[in-house]
């Protein structure tokens, strides 16, 4: 069985970044984020289920997820949120193993940014956070999204908080440092992943 990192932070944390240097070292990466996109394009197979549940309007003139006005929906009412990610975790997990499973490098990258919350963790090996400060996420998500501080900051309290996260983790990457020293920490962690990954399936 393909030995299963997951790959996890709070939003702004740089896990793309991540993702993209172990991808460059040639490991499988599954990432939760581009299958959610995936299942909500025009056609997608979740887009039924979510106008069933938040109504049509949610889905815009291009037959696709409005994002931003069902973003504003879910962060401003737990309940929905829950009812969200009811709908699209499933088949996003699901995907994700299907991916994995189909793979024949000794390990895969699970870049799943609800991890802890969506308590998946359970279902990987190893778990890998990204991490830095809140008011560097905060400050980076403005900077590429331009999304007001005060909707940023109900994103990050509706994720778990970076000291149980951190708590949870087998491996960190703080990612506060300049791009230079993110290389040569992923490298270390890819040939220890490497090893775990023979030890298991010998």
């Amino acid at each position: 069985m393909t030995y299963r990192v997951a790959l996890t932070g709070g939003i702004g944390s740089g896990k793309s970044t991540v993702a993209e240097r172990f991808a460059a070292l040639g490991v499988a990466v599954s990432d939760a984020d581009a299958i959610a996109h995936q299942f909500t394009a025009a056609d997608g197979e979740a887009l039924p289920a979510i106008a069933a549940a938040f109504g049509t309007e949610m889905i815009d003139a291009n037959g696709a997820l409005d994002r931003a006005r069902l973003r504003r929906r879910v962060f401003a009412d737990p309940a929905a949120r829950r009812q969200l990610e009811g709908i699209l975790h499933p088949l996003i997990r699901a995907r994700m193993f299907e991916e994995t499973e189909a793979i024949s490098a000794p390990y895969a990258l699970l870049a799943i940014p609800l991890l802890f919350e969506t308590g998946q963790q359970a279902l990987v090996d190893r778990v890998l956070v990204v991490d830095v400060p809140e008011a560097v996420q905060i400050a980076r998500v403005q900077s590429r999204s331009g999304l007001d501080p005060t909707e940023i900051k109900r994103i990050v309290a509706s994720q778990i908080n970076r000291a149980e996260r951190l708590a949870a983790a087998d491996d960190v990457i703080d990612n506060r440092a300049e791009a230079s020293r993110l290389a040569p920490r992923v490298a270390h962690l890819h040939r220890a992943y490497l090893r775990r990954a023979c030890q298991q399936n010998d």
